[in-house]
């Protein structure tokens, strides 16, 4: 079954006739992923969020945990001063949305969340994922690898938008690009996402007019190439030589 809300498209995992997944399946243990778990929860589905479209808001009710099949989102807090600003960009097999778990129904979202590039992924209800962690410790094992991970994203972007200096946080944010999108090619590592001067602009709290004239005298001095909105870094190290 196909519905579609907000922007969403989403897709229903059960069949009819497919038997309750209220109860964990008898795979074994050691062999499921997050993904299996999440999958088989009751109520989960499959949802699409095209690109610079909104997941949730700030304050939106947290009933829902995400786990990322394909594509990017961007999480970022909005403070009362109106600056948003990135606290993660998360690639695919993350995990999003455990505020859900951790305070209840009655609780709101506290971070924005957007989609970076076209979205497909896996969610499903608060009280599916508690009853599931429940039953088995191993999923909340499970759980508490992918939070781990959500948490070591989040930390790498502080890091990344510590730099006072816009150029060294361009250049610092490429490299955490390159490391969890980036495909190495014969002239580089290629940046497996479409990134318009706009969309990282608002990624590290810059202006779409600074990122084109700082993009511009990175591919001017040798060090990248952009084709069709993808960037590839030639060498990253010697991109993060120029500017340490």
């Amino acid at each position: 079954m196909v519905t579609s809300e907000r922007g969403f498209t989403r897709y229903n995992n059960l069949n009819s006739g497919q038997m309750s997944p209220n109860v964990i399946t008898k795979q074994s243990s050691d062999q499921k992923t997050l993904l299996d778990v999440i999958r088989g929860l009751e109520g989960s589905s499959t949802e699409i969020v095209d690109r610079s479209k909104t997941i949730f808001f700030p304050g939106d009710p947290a009933e829902k945990v995400y786990l990322i099949r394909r594509g990017a989102v961007r999480l970022s807090r909005v403070y009362e001063s109106g600056e948003e600003i990135t606290v993660a960009l998360l690639r695919e097999n993350s995990l999003f949305g455990v505020l859900s778990l951790l305070t209840g129904h009655r609780s709101d979202r506290f971070y924005h969340a957007v989609a970076f590039t076209r979205v497909e992924m896996l969610t499903a209800p608060a009280t599916s994922v508690r009853n599931a962690i429940e039953q088995e410790t191993t999923v909340g094992l499970l759980l508490l690898q992918g939070l781990s991970s959500r948490i070591l994203q989040t930390e790498t972007m502080i890091e990344t938008l510590t730099h006072r200096d816009m150029s060294s946080r361009l250049v610092s944010f490429l490299l955490v690009l390159c490391r969890d999108f980036g495909v190495p090619g014969e002239q580089g590592i290629t940046i497996d996402l479409r990134l318009s001067h706009q969309s990282i602009a608002e990624a590290i709290g810059s202006t779409r007019v600074t990122i084109t004239r700082l993009l511009g005298d990175l591919r001017n001095s040798g060090l990248l190439a952009i084709d069709r909105k993808k960037i590839t870094v030639f060498d990253p190290i010697a991109l993060a030589k120029r500017f340490n």
